[in-house]
């Protein structure tokens, strides 16, 4: 079997138990509190030489977990969903889910700080649906993260419902319809919070959006996959690869994207991979990324030639135009390291401003070929992970284990096996009413694992079982950015596994290599009822 093309198997492979253990609470280092010596500077404002300034005492040192301003300002949107037809690469027109009448939907963007008030209207013709905004903290307002069956109902057609939340996070994101598999059908669009960076630049080139596309829908794309998979096979391989939303498909037709910059100017690009199954490994032609976040968290900045993306992943990064004028190809290959599977690759040409735009003929960087994410992503706020509860309990769990347990109270381990059984949610009645009704009798199918009590911390070991195909698979956290404690092949073992409890970088999605295993910590900091998945839809 081909196993670069069986990566659209999540819904088969990427299925879960829980097991929790309860550990002694620990009494001292019970947060995650930021150890960086920088402060604010009330008097400092934002600028190309001080992205790190922002306003009113607030910098890229506020570590946004703890502390956020509050701006009185209040951000409206309007988004509706319509059935229609689309054709980004020019290989001919398809059914298609757009927003607003176009594809990808419109860029949402908003102040650190600010309400956001997202007004969203079903006008599909059968399907009901819902609006997640991916790595959004949602603090203290559950309700709004738009996943149905875990925080509300499905919106029926020709219903309307407003989400509303602060911005208390800065950076980039997306949005996307946590409904079936939606969003590979075109319910997906940028998010921007503006704020402070950890690197400067002179402009914002906004969005980079990068996902895979198929010429048959979702939904038959799906219906292929459970065939395959139920013979023992793949599921297809994508068609093509957009970049903003386009390209030239393989027999030459459609559009290349195209942008202009200027000699001796640094500019921002906010890449985001709203892949359905694809990882992605992006570049530029002769120019270096310098990379300033990691999902919505700061990082020390630092440069690479080539970088991965998996599904659901962020990076903002700088790029300087400090090359050669001439005519430069931005590369998006599908990353085949990581078992993704696609039929051709995206482009697109960033062109100096004194040259006129034309076809390059420039050679890639050399490109990187490790499914993980970047080793040297360190974080811009130094927080270490009490180590204690985790090194003292863990040895007793097993990683093969099959069945659920409940964790009361106490810091928590929890072991997630990726085997043979699946969440299952009821859509009239989601796990956030059970909470709110008091009722805590949730049905086995919804597999519910209650986090510890506030301020404590929750570990979790997600493993992969040898009897899973060995595709990598990137899981997201809802509600919380996590501690990315370590990665590794094979079965986990505490005696020998590397794991960074000192400086672990903060993310909210991450990867479990291919038939290993994924550690990660979380502050109980977010009431809420927070769904923790994988993100590969096909």
């Amino acid at each position: 079997m081909k196993f670069n093309q069986i990566a659209g198997a999540c819904l088969a492979a990427c299925t879960a138990l829980t097991t929790a253990a309860v550990v002694p609470a620990e009494p001292i280092e019970k947060r995650a509190t930021s150890t960086t010596s920088r402060v604010a500077d009330a008097a400092c404002t934002n600028g190309p030489n001080t992205r790190a300034c922002w306003k009113n005492g607030y910098s890229i040192a506020t570590d946004f977990d703890q502390k956020f301003p509050t701006t009185g300002k209040t951000v409206t949107q309007s988004l509706e969903i319509t059935n229609g037809t689309c054709n980004p690469d020019g290989h001919g027109s398809r059914l298609c889910l757009l927003i607003n009448g176009q594809y990808p939907g419109p860029t949402i963007r908003a102040t650190w700080g600010d309400m956001l008030s997202i007004t969203v209207k079903n006008s599909m013709q059968d399907n009901g649906t819902s609006l997640h905004w991916h790595g959004v903290r949602q603090y203290h307002s559950p309700g709004s993260d738009g996943v149905n069956g875990i925080t509300e109902c499905p919106l029926a057609p020709g219903q309307t419902r407003t989400y509303t939340f602060q911005v208390t996070q800065f950076g980039s994101s997306w949005y996307h319809a946590h409904y079936s598999s939606q969003y590979g059908d075109g319910v997906i669009g940028p998010i921007v919070f503006d704020g402070p960076a950890s690197a400067n630049y002179d402009e914002d080139l906004g969005p980079y959006v990068l996902n895979e596309w198929y010429y048959q829908t979702s939904y038959q794309v799906n219906a292929i996959t459970s065939v395959n998979l139920g013979n023992g096979g793949p599921p297809p391989n994508a068609d093509n690869m957009l970049i903003n939303g386009t390209n030239k498909n393989a027999n030459g037709g459609g559009s290349y994207n195209q942008v202009k910059i200027t000699s001796g100017k640094k500019y921002r690009l906010r890449l985001i991979n709203m892949s359905v199954d694809n990882y992605i490994r992006v570049s530029l032609d002769g120019h270096a990324m310098q990379v300033m976040t990691t999902d919505f968290i700061p990082c020390k900045p630092f440069f690479v030639n080539s970088l991965l993306l998996g599904i659901g992943q962020r990076y903002d990064v700088v790029i300087n135009a400090n090359q050669t004028a001439g005519n430069y190809w931005f590369r998006a290959n599908v990353a085949t390291d990581c078992l993704s599977g696609n039929n051709f690759y995206g482009r697109a040409i960033w062109s100096y401003s004194s040259v006129t735009p034309g076809t390059p003929t420039t050679s890639a960087n050399t490109q990187d070929s490790v499914c993980l994410e970047p080793s040297q992503a360190a974080p811009y706020w130094v927080q270490p992970v009490p180590s204690g509860s985790f090194a003292s309990q863990i040895d007793a769990l097993d990683v093969g284990l099959t069945k659920a347990q409940v964790v009361p109270n106490g810091d928590a381990i929890i072991v997630w096996a990726i085997n043979t059984s699946s969440i299952n949610v009821a859509w009239d009645h989601p796990t956030l009413q059970y909470v709110m009704e008091g009722n805590t009798s949730y049905p086995t199918q919804f597999n519910v694992v209650p986090t510890v009590n506030e301020r404590a911390w929750n570990y979790v070991v997600v493993q992969m079982l040898p009897n899973n195909p060995p595709v990598p698979h990137p899981f997201h956290l809802h509600g919380h950015d996590f501690f990315l404690l370590g990665q590794g092949s094979g079965t986990f073992s505490a005696g020998s596994a590397s794991l960074n409890f000192a400086t672990p970088p903060r993310r909210d999605t991450a990867t479990v290599p291919g038939g290993g295993w994924l550690a990660i910590a979380f502050n109980s900091n977010n009431p809420g009822t927070w769904l923790m998945h994988c993100h590969i839809v096909s």
